[in-house]
């Protein structure tokens, strides 16, 4: 990575679910990932939450365990939570684990909504806070109705969209970490950044953003490279 590259005055960051397989997490479109294993009709549609809520309790379940007593945030996570002592830094998170959070990033706005939280399927729609990994059928809400994983389902309006736009809009430089740009509106984000700002993607596998600065590697080492090529006299943490 050259090291004349701009050191960006505010920076959008835009992350997918190859920024935590590092930590342990399970993606979902990459060979033995989430979607190979498990039918998204069946546990990531409203439509398979009315058929069998069971099912897609203990789906939720099990991937809320697996990052309560496993996952924990890896260097690329620190990494960004460490540029916020130089510039503003956004991050805008596909990801429903909260590793961002963990690793101290002070702005992380969760498109897809977030595992340790649950809502109610009933028409209040109250959102907390979950305490541990496990919900039981028999868990209901204040109204009576069960608890719902509280993420943004394939066939669901996606709403903080417009809030991730105004982010992006406002960075000087946008970068983008291990997501495929397939899921939209989502994906459309990288057509929001403003005319000229530099767009930096950090990815492993073929992703193509027309004059992206593609660093073709893992969250971690794409991260440090940034690092070195914007605070060249500033060390690593």
């Amino acid at each position: 990575m050259s090291t004349t590259l701009k050191r960006p005055r505010r920076l959008a960051v835009f992350t997918g679910a190859g920024m935590s397989t590092e930590s342990g997490v399970d993606a979902f479109r990459t060979k033995g990932g989430i979607w190979q294993r498990f039918r998204v009709e069946d546990v990531a549609t409203p439509a398979g939450w009315e058929r069998d809520p069971d099912l897609v309790t203990e789906f939720y379940n099990r991937r809320r365990k697996q990052l309560m007593e496993e996952a924990k945030p890896h260097r690329g996570h620190v990494l960004l939570a460490a540029l916020e002592a130089h510039f503003p830094v956004d991050v805008i998170t596909q990801n429903v684990d909260d590793l961002h959070g963990r690793a101290g990033s002070s702005s992380v706005l969760h498109l897809h909504g977030e595992l340790r939280r649950v809502r109610s399927s009933g028409p209040s729609g109250k959102s907390v806070v979950w305490p541990k990994w496990e919900v039981r059928a028999t868990d209901r809400c204040p109204d009576g109705y069960r608890w719902r994983p509280d993420v943004v389902w394939f066939g669901e309006a996606v709403p903080h969209i417009d809030a991730a736009a105004e982010r992006v809009s406002q960075a000087d430089a946008l970068l983008v970490i291990g997501t495929s740009l397939n899921v939209y509106p989502a994906a459309g984000l990288v057509g929001v950044a403003a005319h000229g700002a530099p767009v930096y993607v950090i990815d492993p596998g073929e992703v193509h953003v027309p004059g992206a600065h593609l660093l073709r590697t893992t969250a971690s080492n794409g991260v440090e490279q940034l690092w070195q090529a914007w605070l060249p006299d500033v060390p690593l943490p």
